[in-house]
């Protein structure tokens, strides 16, 4: 029997998808649990079968959002992107959609040619929860004073080690160095949002930085108390780790 090579060109696609994490066990495919990944590429391989290799931009945990998460996906498939983005959001469920699908370079990667990612963290700051927003906002009944996070927050911006803002894990080894570019507290009515940007960040570490600010709220910790964390590289001198419902992956920058 003959054998034919396939002389097809390797393509290189970058899109980026948004979705509701609440009925999903983070992006990351795992064993006994539905993750974004497996969604995914179930909806792939109904369009082009297995030739694909992908690659995410970053692991979320269960419940977290994204409102924009870039995907690599590397396939000798002929399909044009614009047909490639309708087909996934027919096969895809109703939590995940595509917003873009374009032709990428071919060294593109969708996790290490990141330079910078953007998290916000949403609190709903009211006395009466919101019930539109269960598994999206945290809810948070007592007074929050955005102004006061707001300017103890900046001692989050430039480079530190944050090992006292990272829940101790396998995947975290040598290097909890990270630069935090922005990081702000603002307020609209009764919902607060903390914005951070940084080069890159450790597990827990946007989760741990909102649960320490709400400490500081509390009078647990004080307002310039954030360096002193920073210093004691211990996780037990830092806040809680806030739920995930409020964590929404908000871009990723290139």
């Amino acid at each position: 029997m003959q054998h034919i090579c396939d002389e097809r060109v390797v393509r290189n696609l970058s899109l980026i998808i948004c979705y509701d994490g609440k009925c999903f066990h983070g992006w990351q495919i795992q064993q006994n649990a539905y993750t974004v990944q497996e969604a995914f590429q179930t909806a792939l391989e109904k369009i082009i079968g297995t030739d694909y290799d992908v690659k995410g931009c970053s692991r979320t945990d269960s419940g977290v959002h994204a409102n924009r998460y870039c995907i690599s996906v590397k396939t000798k498939h002929p399909i044009a992107p614009e047909r490639l983005k309708a087909a996934l959001n027919r096969w895809l469920p109703m939590s995940v959609a595509v917003l873009e699908c374009s032709e990428a370079d071919a060294d593109f990667h969708a996790r290490y040619s990141c330079k910078s990612k953007e998290y916000i963290y949403k609190i709903w700051n009211s006395e009466v929860r919101n019930p539109f927003l269960d598994g999206y906002a945290l809810h948070y009944r007592y007074p929050i004073d955005e102004t006061m996070l707001n300017k103890a927050a900046q001692s989050y911006v430039g480079t530190h080690d944050f090992t006292s803002f990272c829940t101790p894990d396998s995947r975290e080894q040598d290097n909890m160095t990270r630069t935090v570019k922005h990081f702000s507290v603002t307020r609209d009515g009764d919902m607060v949002t903390m914005r951070v940007e940084a080069d890159g960040f450790l597990y827990n570490m946007v989760r741990i930085m909102a649960g320490t600010l709400l400490r500081i709220q509390q009078g647990k910790i004080p307002p310039d108390g954030i360096p002193a964390i920073l210093e004691k590289k211990d996780r037990q001198y830092a806040g809680p780790t806030a739920q995930a419902c409020g964590l929404y992956l908000n871009r990723v920058n290139y």
